[in-house]
Order: C-alpha cells, then structure tokens, then sequence
C-alpha cells in the first residue's frame, strides 16, 4: 500500500478545513510551539517507513510517555500493578479530583494523571536511579540513544503542576503514593518532557504492533499478554473522555499528548504517529484525530 500517496490525498482534504483548537498554553512552554506545525510517519514491523509533513521536527510527547511508564511498571510489578490503578475509562477530564476521590485513591486507569502517577511512585520504589533507568529503557526500546528529556519543559510543568500536586496528595492520604512526593512529582514531570519526532515516536511503540517483540533488534520488551493488556488500555482510555470516540472513529488503540502528539497501532502492521499541537476541548489534537480517521477509512483497515 503507498502510505505516502495516501498522506498526500488526507492532507489535501484536511486543507479544505479550518482546524480550530489551541496550543497547550497551561504549560507555558508548550505555548510556544507552532500552532500550524503537521507531521506524520507509520513504521511497518517490517522497517518500511511513510511520512509526510513535519516528521522530524522534535516535540513534547506528553502523556504519550505513561504508556512507557506503564510497560515497565507491569514488567516490575506484574499483576500487582492493578491492585493500586485501575483499567475503566474515566469519564472525566484527565486530572478530576472528585473522581479519584469518589474512588478512595485508586485511579480509573493508568493513562490519566492519577493513574500515571501511581505508576511513577511504582517505578520510583523499583528504579535505582528513576529518571537514568527510565530514559535508557526508551532509548532501548526505540534503538535511538539520543531521545532525552527537555529539563526545560519539565521545570515549565513544575511551575504549573498544582492540580497533578493535589492529585499526588489526595492519593498519598489514602495510602496510595508510598515514596516521598516531590521526588515522585519530579519524575512524572520529566517523563512528560520527552522529546521525540514522529519518525522516533512511531519507532518507538512498534513493539506493540509486534506482541511485545521489538522488530528491529528481536528483543521482547514485554509478554504477549502484557502487551495485549497494554493495548486494551490504550484502545479504552488512551485519549481520557474522548476514548469511546476516538474508538468509535478510527479504530486502532492509541495514545495523545497535550503536546499534539498521537501514537497508533495497528498489531501485525505498523505503528504511526501524527503530531498537530492545536488541542480540542478535551486535550487531544484535533486535526490529529480527523486525520487517523481519514486514514483508517481510506486503507479500510483497523481493528475491527
């Protein structure tokens, strides 16, 4: 299938609309970025690549990363994990506090604020070093050792992180957060910073496309059922209270980033990431979403 030639034809009728939305401006660092910025890039298991557009200018992935931070919490923790996260799709914004606290400090899923927290107090009592340790598993993951944090965003999110600081300490009083909080704090933020291009992104969770079976290097980052887990959640509570549509319109299980970031899979094909930084109401990219379900409905191909 010429992926490319498909692009094209998408992005000539994305063009016939206005896309309206805005950057992530609550991160002020995020509020710099080029609202206009497109790329995309689809990685096939067997290394063929497709892009068009932006692909390899490096942004913030966001929450993109707590999929990553979960891989390896469940490789730590195994099925503990969910004793102390759940696996629903919230229903509410990304950081409610009134639902973490209706649900006496369990988070609904581990790809909201809460939850991924929960998961960073979980790598924090297993890592060694947290933030060493977990960006060399994402540069082994993707096979590109130069994917980093950017301290810049990361102190950017610290100036601002009031709601995710009330989140740590609701939980932290019912007992959920075991390590000190500003250490655990200090490392969701960096893991939020990472900087990737849709080219590195796409690279990156192929090995969920694959069964947990990185196909560049034939290593397993992790089980076939851990994988299947892992998509189960991306497909229903990847992009917080708008996963039903997101599932209901495109059909791949995925992940968003307030950076405009989107990461899909399609298993046995091809992982693809798009990146437009303008964000809907419910902090996902709008005319990254319209252009997924353009995409799925030309190649007739999805999950379903």
């Amino acid at each position: 299938m010429n992926y490319n030639k498909i692009f094209a034809k998408i992005n000539r009728e994305l063009n016939k609309t206005e896309y309206s939305g805005k950057v992530a401006i609550y991160i002020p660092e995020l509020g710099n970025v080029d609202p206009t910025k497109f790329g995309v890039h689809l990685t096939t298991i067997n290394h063929q690549h497709y892009y068009f557009g932006d692909s390899e200018e490096k942004f913030s992935i966001q929450s993109i990363a707590k999929v990553l931070s979960l891989v390896l919490a469940y490789k730590k923790e195994g099925e503990k994990l969910w004793e102390r996260v759940g696996v629903e799709p919230s229903g509410t914004s990304f950081n409610s506090l009134f639902q973490l606290e209706f649900n006496m400090g369990i988070p609904r899923n581990p790809l909201i604020n809460s939850g991924a927290l929960v998961i960073s107090d979980i790598l924090v009592s297993h890592l060694n070093n947290p933030k060493k340790d977990f960006i060399e598993f994402v540069r082994n993951v993707s096979g590109n050792p130069n994917i980093d944090y950017c301290p810049r965003i990361a102190e950017s999110e610290k100036l601002t992180g009031h709601r995710n600081a009330a989140l740590i300490n609701l939980m932290k009083s019912f007992g959920n957060i075991k390590n000190d909080i500003e250490v655990v704090l200090d490392f969701y933020f960096y893991l939020c910073s990472i900087e990737m291009t849709c080219k590195e992104l796409s690279q990156t969770y192929l090995f969920l496309a694959a069964y947990g079976m990185n196909p560049f290097t034939n290593e397993r980052v992790i089980s076939i059922s851990k994988s299947k887990r892992v998509n189960a959640i991306m497909q229903t509570c990847g992009f917080y209270d708008e996963a039903g549509e997101f599932s209901f319109k495109v059909g791949l299980p995925g992940k968003s980033g307030v950076g405009g970031g989107i990461v899909a899979i399609l298993p046995e094909k091809y992982s693809i990431a798009v990146w437009s930084p303008r964000l809907n109401e419910k902090g996902n990219s709008s005319k990254g979403i319209k252009f997924l379900e353009l995409f799925t409905t030309e190649t007739e191909i999805s999950i379903f």
